[in-house]
């Protein structure tokens, strides 16, 4: 095994555990104490109504993957100005950084209920 084999490798296993927390956080915001819970299950419920979706336990992990989804979705804007800003090609470990930080500071309030409870 040469040493660029081993760095790349080291590289793949930190690209994948930053992705992986930052799935972790998103998924973290979409649970049921968090404080964006009930006011996005509000706003989804007109949509969902009279279809199969209407249930209440679907409609319950419907709001929790669509505020997951959505997390991710918002939080991947910084990086991918950071990366268009740099003229990349593909993501590099800061503009991971950037999106769980920005991930992070979405799921801040989360966190804080998770924490109270």
């Amino acid at each position: 095994m040469t040493g660029l084999d081993q760095n790349d490798r080291e590289s793949m296993l930190q690209r994948d555990v930053t992705l992986v927390a930052t799935a972790g956080l998103s998924l973290l915001n979409g649970m049921h104490f968090s404080p964006w819970f009930d006011p996005i299950a509000v706003l989804l419920r007109p949509f969902i109504a009279g279809t199969f979706l209407g249930t209440p336990l679907v409609s319950l992990y419907l709001t929790s993957i669509f505020i997951s989804v959505m997390t991710l979705l918002i939080a991947g804007v910084p990086a991918a100005i950071y990366e268009r800003l740099k003229g990349l090609s593909e993501s590099t470990r800061t503009s991971l950084y950037i999106w769980l930080a920005a991930t992070l500071l979405l799921s801040t309030p989360a966190l804080m209920a998770a924490a109270a409870r």
